[in-house]
């Protein structure tokens, strides 16, 4: 889910929007009419289904179809008043203070809100949830994607799942915009580090984490959170990398390459699936019924729900804003649930007027009504409208967190260990330098607490450089300055944390270079004069043009963005684990590669699947 300009204005008057939301619900609570067919947890979801839409008017049932963000509830009875089937938090868009307590007790209060109307549908909370529940702080924060594709471990991508539904769960929200299931194609996208992979299979394997959110089936157990596959299709194919770009393939390539996790995802269960910005063909995705309906929904049998993003049905027809023709363009194509952030009002009023018209039929209206109505049945929504407080002091836990460090040990690729250098002695005299040594919101990248990351200690968690310090041991001994001055000739090693600053979709694209910024040459220069071997250890969304600086590292270690758990970068630097990361995409030898890919022909710098490791013990 990405976001527009006008989402710095909303969230900038967010912590206003809060107070309505101080209260917190009785676990007990229960939504109105309970005994009628449709609020009889006996009867089968499908009957509940039928009879409720049965009593439903037009508008209802087009508020059902509508998502607004929350700071845009203005006032928060709009909520109630327009029907309104769904409420999202934006990346950065949290109550005050940004705790788990705060976030549950923001949900309840939309809850209440939305179970006060005649017929008592609850609201279905959306949130991205993209390395953990990210936008919350004292969350866990894991690997973002391509680190957990390095893993190549399903089973531990699970777990993820299992760990993030809990914290999510915890704080209210019932439905994750995770996992994003792209195929990068072009290591310029800077939403590169949001891919699992470059080949189709690896993302394929990790669709695991949705079983992990959803459960084997979706609410069947505590903490089951609705995922969304996401960006239905070809997000990481566009032509130069270039997001909400052309991604210009056949058909059967398209299908080769960037469906086959889709497929998988719809083969767990998945609750929802989030249409792509992009184009495909110079065809938006937003408005292609060829993809939505004849493949998802037809070949694909999807019985979940299709939602678009960020206000992506208003680019269709490359104008400002949604028009009629946006709006029968996606509805037609198959979108069931329109995230119109800002414009709720304007949206559900033009809906009904399509519809009035015929442009839209009611029975198109009805399906996506009974898939929409379906999947909060499933959830126990109807039974179980308010957060579940039981898992709230999980967000964050020390379980959660063993599990982060589990992931960023087994996410690190050693690229090259030039006479075996690595693992250190946990007694050596090491050298720490870099901008990403000592700095949680560096090594936890976009998406992190705001929409495109920050530096600083955004949120709770150990750092490399307090990794580092953790590690060393008896007569070693650790110094750390960002920029390398005060190194000298005595110390065993210099470790350089070095890499990209935060960024998301947009602002992370790199049309130019993809090398390293002057800081950190500088800081390298500096290291390499005083004699010292120079580790490095590389904090990226994806691989960067280091071709030139590499014969003068005696290592390298690719860290991805590990999120708030920096001990496993020093578990695996000192030995206490052997790496056993491998690359999930290929690493070119200079820019001017891009893109690049497994099997193209061209000679990397490292292969897809290369990394290096020694015994332990």
């Amino acid at each position: 889910m990405t976001r527009t300009r006008l989402r710095r204005s909303l969230i900038t008057v967010g912590a206003a929007l809060f107070a309505i939301a101080s209260v917190t619900a009785p676990a007990t609570a229960q939504a109105p009419h309970a005994g009628l067919p449709y609020q009889n947890p006996a009867l089968p979801v499908a009957d509940r289904v039928n009879d409720l839409l049965a009593r439903m008017s037009l508008d209802e049932k087009l508020g059902q179809m509508t998502q607004a963000e929350r700071t845009a509830l203005n006032p928060q009875s709009d909520l109630a008043t327009f029907r309104i089937g769904s409420v999202l938090s934006g990346g950065g868009s949290a109550p005050s203070p940004n705790n788990a307590q705060s976030w549950a007790n923001m949900y309840d209060s939309f809850q209440r809100t939305a179970l006060s109307t005649p017929l008592g549908i609850p609201m279905i909370y959306g949130a991205d949830a993209v390395h953990g529940h990210n936008n919350v702080v004292g969350a866990t924060i894991f690997p973002h994607n391509i680190g957990l594709g390095a893993t190549r471990d399903p089973a531990l991508v699970q777990q993820i799942g299992r760990a993030t539904a809990e914290e999510v769960a915890g704080t209210g929200v019932n439905w994750d915009f995770a996992p994003c299931l792209c195929v990068v194609r072009n290591d310029r996208w800077g939403r590169s580090y949001e891919s699992f992979g470059e080949v189709p299979s690896i993302p394929t394997a990790m669709t695991t984490i949705i079983t992990g959110l959803q459960g084997t089936t979706l609410g069947a157990a505590p903490a089951s959170i609705m995922a969304t596959a996401k960006h239905y299709i070809g997000d990481g194919g566009t032509t130069g990398g270039v997001n909400e770009g052309n991604t210009q393939l056949s058909e059967a390539d398209l299908r080769a390459i960037h469906l086959p996790p889709f497929k998988a995802a719809v083969d767990k269960g998945v609750g929802a699936v989030m249409i792509s910005y992009s184009s495909w063909n110079g065809v938006k995705d937003h408005g292609n019924h060829h993809l939505i309906t004849d493949i998802l929904k037809g070949e694909l049998g999807f019985s979940g729900f299709v939602v678009s993003d960020w206000a992506g049905i208003d680019q269709i027809d490359g104008q400002a804003g949604f028009s009629a023709g946006d709006i029968d363009a996606s509805i037609n194509a198959g979108i069931d649930m329109v995230m119109v952030p800002t414009d709720y009002k304007l949206f559900i009023s033009m809906l009904r007027t399509e519809v009035n018209n015929g442009h839209i039929s009611r029975a198109r209206i009805d399906d996506a009504n009974r898939r929409i109505l379906t999947k909060k049945f499933q959830l126990g929504l109807f039974e179980h409208p308010f957060a579940d407080r039981s898992f709230t002091g999980t967000v964050g836990s020390a379980a959660h967190r063993a599990l982060g460090r589990q992931a960023v040990r087994e996410s690190q690729v050693v690229l090259k260990n030039a006479g075996g250098i690595l693992p250190l002695s946990k007694s050596a005299k090491v050298f720490v330098a870099g901008k990403s040594a000592d700095d949680i919101g560096m090594q936890s990248g976009g998406w992190t607490i705001s929409w495109q990351g920050s530096s600083g200690n955004t949120t709770p968690g150990t750092t490399v450089l307090q990794g580092i310090r953790n590690t060393v041991t008896g007569s070693g001994s650790v110094r750390y300055d960002r920029n390398g001055n005060g190194i000298d000739s005595s110390y065993t090693a210099a470790i350089a944390v070095i890499g990209e600053t935060p960024y998301a979709e947009g602002a992370g694209d790199r049309p130019g270079g993809m090398g390293l910024d002057q800081e950190d040459l500088t800081t390298l220069s500096r290291l390499r004069a005083s004699g010292v071997p120079v580790i490095v250890v590389l904090v990226s969304g994806r691989p960067l043009d280091i071709s030139a600086q590499l014969p003068g590292w005696r290592a390298l270690v690719e860290a991805w963005l590990p999120g708030t758990e920096g001990q496993g970068v020093a578990d695996v630097l000192f030995g206490n684990v052997a790496p056993t990361g491998k690359l999930p995409v290929t690493w070119p030898q200079s820019a001017s590669q891009e893109p690049i890919n497994d099997g193209d022909g061209k000679t990397p710098l490292f292969p897809l699947g290369f990394g290096l490791t020694w015994p332990v013990g």
